[in-house]
């Protein structure tokens, strides 16, 4: 647990003690009585899962990512044995709330094996009055209104697009949020401030350490449509701008998007000479999305996302072209200095999800097909537009036993050589995932 984990626990217990504490002591000569909706404003409420994955990979050897994982170690196929236990907890005190999220999981393939226990989310909330909420700790953030991909989350964790809904780390923070209900046009409007501090062991992760940022968001219900103004600035990262939206055009029509605006991003980049240069730019991303329900509870999400800092097709085509050279230098001398190279290149942005600059995500699920209940079939696919590369992700949920869920998914990722996902790690996987809520 490290400095920033036990600064957040402390300060919960501090506060939770101070509290306990100023609550008055009857003594034997007073009259016992108490107040029936005090009392039953202090309340503790958890609950959480217990997860069982296995997933079975076909490797793709001849892929840039398979031969940077496994190049001294070629194998066709990868099996994963996963183990998750997720619990949250919320305890009530009044005016006050204490809100916990602990995630453990262990990971176990023919190649490695990890633990990890977390604390994605440690805060207090106190609201003073109704309008006001102070909140200090360590609270995930969830901005912006697309489904897979939110260019506006400037303090938020990127998302698994094939998993949007997992829950996420959150970063260490003072928050403030105020609000007013108006009876105009204008429906509510709201202010949430928030100081995000980054010192070793205090958000070491976010940018560059011994800073302080500041993150602002002005949210408006205007004439129904939900709207935000989003602003950040500090020396971790550079000044960005942002505003999104989401609008119901029926009661099972919705509408949604984001553009943002970042001053001096810091982008690498390979030169014709393999080795990685850094510039800043600025840059633009946006995304535009909806969400349509039918009468028979199907339900269709389609995003278009474009992002000004992923690499383009030229780019790409370098780093492929590194691992191939790679491969080729340790197939003829056994010296592996350019796949430690080629690592070092991926670390830096080639190798993480959706690279490039243009995506379509598309989700369709329907829920009791032909009367089987509890039964939701559905399929995912992400679309890179540049290289039309693309993955395929068809899945069945069955809900049938009480606080059980079982999920079958089967994962295709097809593409052409020099393509993002015909140069993925894997070019096939099948995914058997058991979760128990309680």
């Amino acid at each position: 647990m490290n400095l920033a984990q036990k600064i957040v626990i402390l300060i919960c217990l501090s506060v939770l003690l101070v509290m306990e504490l100023s609550i008055p002591s009857v003594s034997p000569a007073e009259d016992y009585s108490f107040d029936l909706d005090e009392f039953e404003k202090k309340s503790f409420s958890w609950g959480g899962y217990a997860e069982l994955k296995g997933d079975h990979n076909w490797i793709n050897q001849d892929g840039a990512f398979g031969r940077l994982e496994f190049y001294d170690n070629p194998r066709s196929n990868l099996d994963r044995l996963t183990s998750t236990v997720q619990l949250e907890a919320n305890y009530n005190m009044g005016n006050v709330d204490f809100n916990w999220l602990l995630q453990g999981s262990a990971q176990k393939d023919q190649v490695d094996s990890e633990q990890d226990l977390d604390i994605f989310s440690a805060y207090a909330s106190i609201k003073p009055a109704p309008a006001v909420t102070f909140e200090l700790g360590k609270k995930p953030f969830k901005w912006g209104k697309g489904y897979a991909w939110n260019p506006v989350g400037f303090i938020n964790r990127p998302k698994d697009p094939y998993n949007p809904e997992d829950a996420l780390e959150g970063y260490t923070v003072i928050g403030v949020d105020l609000i007013k209900s108006l009876p105009r046009r204008l429906q509510t409007l709201a202010l949430t401030g928030v100081l995000l501090p980054v010192y070793e062991d205090i958000n070491d992760d976010f940018g560059e350490q011994d800073h302080i940022n500041l993150a602002v968001k002005l949210y408006l219900l205007y004439r129904d449509t939900d709207i935000d103004f989003i602003f950040f600035t500090g020396d971790s990262r550079s000044t960005r701008y942002g505003i999104d939206f989401s609008r119901n055009l029926a009661s099972n029509f919705e509408i949604h998007g984001e553009v943002a605006y970042i001053t001096e991003q810091r982008v690498k980049t390979l030169n014709s000479s393999g080795i990685l240069e850094s510039h800043e730019t600025s840059i633009t991303s946006y995304m535009l999305g909806l969400r349509y329900l039918t009468e028979n509870d199907m339900t269709t999400i389609l995003e278009f996302y474009h992002n000004d800092a992923g690499y383009s097709e030229n780019e790409m085509d370098q780093f492929y072209q590194l691992v191939n050279d790679a491969n080729r230098q340790y197939n003829h001398t056994g010296d592996d200095s350019l796949f430690q190279q080629a690592n070092t290149v991926s670390d830096s942005g080639y190798g993480k999800p959706q690279s490039g600059r243009n995506y379509i995500y598309a989700k369709v699920t329907q829920k009791d097909p032909f009367d089987l209940l509890y039964l939701t079939p559905g399929i995912t696919t992400i679309i890179n537009l540049d290289d039309q590369s693309y993955s395929l992700l068809p899945e069945v949920v069955y809900t049938g036993f009480t606080n059980w869920e079982l999920r079958l998914r089967y994962g295709q990722f097809s593409g052409g050589r020099s393509t993002e996902y015909g140069e993925k790690l894997s070019e096939r996987k099948v995914e058997l995932r058991v979760r128990y809520y309680f």
